[in-house]
């Protein structure tokens, strides 16, 4: 039988710190910050956290180490780790703790100093068989054998590919946060560098320091806190391999599974949502996203993302912030995905702010199209 979790906790306190550049700080001095500014803007004290999740790309013991740096002492902590997505896989996990009585108050993080430490893409993280003999330059040897794939099968074009760039870059400009803004024009993109055919330096995320912490404690506690609650109305994972090559089918990711799970539980339907925050680490990621969690038909993605759709003031809100492309991008995404839909819900992204959102889907991928958790987040008025 399974848990009614729709509605049982709530985002209470969500911050960001150093994105874009910060010298002189290390990852774990980053994720602190956003850990303080989360908790304070939920109204608490660090003495109320007694739960701790967290994942990072430099820390083997995220969470022992978190609790070091911060002077915890956890009732409840999970390290899991499956790579950008275990932010919204958190939210799930973090729901189920909260609503167990195993922790009260539950603080899920990341820092990565990923730019100024040096800005490598290359991860030991990586898997070390199968591809080794080929000396791919993981990740976006994978991602560009995937768009690869989908331009075979069904006709997407490089055009359809910069049309998801230039949305996201024109988000950003609407974004005084975004680290990458200012003019940029569809010859732009297909004219800049081969990196990993065919995907170009334009078609590929930032790499930007950066943190994000949030706060989540039961419903019956968040409306009596200081920050606008926002409500978990639904979670779901899904993972079918870990290697690229092991993938099934590389044009179809196991957000099939996950996206219909988290709307499930969270009891709506797509049409119902305001906002869409894809994990776009790459400009296919969010063509493959659309098709998968069923905003458009399988090969239909990169013709959907055309004539602006996507783009402020088209028929669908996605990655409002300027997403991995052109806001922000740590090695690790997810949680900024969240941070981006809470700030939505609450009416607090300025010029960018969508009218009425009150639906939010937040979907992560871990690994090479591996890992795919989705998340529905909703105001007081969804419940």
């Amino acid at each position: 039988m399974s848990v009614d979790l729709r509605g049982r906790a709530a985002i209470v306190g969500m911050a960001t710190a150093g994105t874009g550049e910060a010298p002189g700080f290390s990852a774990m001095e980053l994720l602190g910050q956003a850990a303080l500014a989360a908790v304070a803007d939920a109204g608490l004290t660090m003495g109320d956290i007694d739960g701790v999740f967290a994942a990072t790309s430099s820390h083997a013991f995220p969470t022992m180490s978190v609790v070091e740096y911060l002077g915890l002492r956890p009732r409840h902590f999970d390290g899991t780790n499956v790579g950008g997505s275990s932010f919204e896989l958190h939210l799930l996990q973090a729901t189920l703790a909260l609503e167990a009585g195993l922790c009260d108050a539950a603080l899920i993080c990341y820092g990565s100093n990923q730019r100024t430490a040096g800005g490598r893409l290359v991860s030991m993280s990586e898997p070390q068989w199968h591809e080794t003999p080929y000396h791919p330059r993981h990740p976006i040897t994978a991602y560009g054998l995937a768009a690869s794939r989908h331009m075979h099968e069904y006709g997407t074009t490089r055009e359809n590919l910069a049309d998801v760039a230039l949305a996201a870059r024109d988000w950003a400009n609407l974004n005084p946060d975004a680290f990458a803004r200012g003019p940029l024009t569809k010859e732009e993109v297909l004219a800049s560098r081969m990196i990993s055919d065919p995907l170009t330096k334009a078609d590929c995320c930032l790499v930007t320091d950066g943190a994000a912490a949030c706060v989540l404690v039961r419903a019956d506690r968040a409306r009596d806190l200081a920050a606008k609650p926002v409500y978990f109305l639904g979670g779901g994972a899904a993972n079918w391999h870990r290697s690229i090559v092991a993938m099934p089918d590389l044009t179809t990711t196991a957000a099939v599974e996950s996206g219909p799970r988290a709307l499930e539980m969270a009891k709506v339907g797509r049409e119902e949502l305001d906002l869409v925050m894809l994990y776009d680490a790459f400009t296919i990621n969010t063509v493959l996203f659309l098709e998968d969690l069923g905003f458009c038909p399988k090969g239909e993605g990169g013709r959907f993302v055309g004539d602006g759709r996507i783009a402020p003031g088209g028929e669908l809100a996605v990655n409002t912030n300027g997403g991995g492309l052109s806001c922000v991008h740590p090695g690790m995404y997810g949680l900024f995905l969240i941070a981006e839909a809470v700030a939505q819900i609450r009416g607090q992204a300025g010029e960018r702010q969508i009218a009425d959102c009150d639906l939010a889907l937040c979907h992560g991928n871990g690994g090479t199209l591996s890992s795919q958790c989705t998340a529905i987040l909703g105001s007081e008025a969804t419940l």
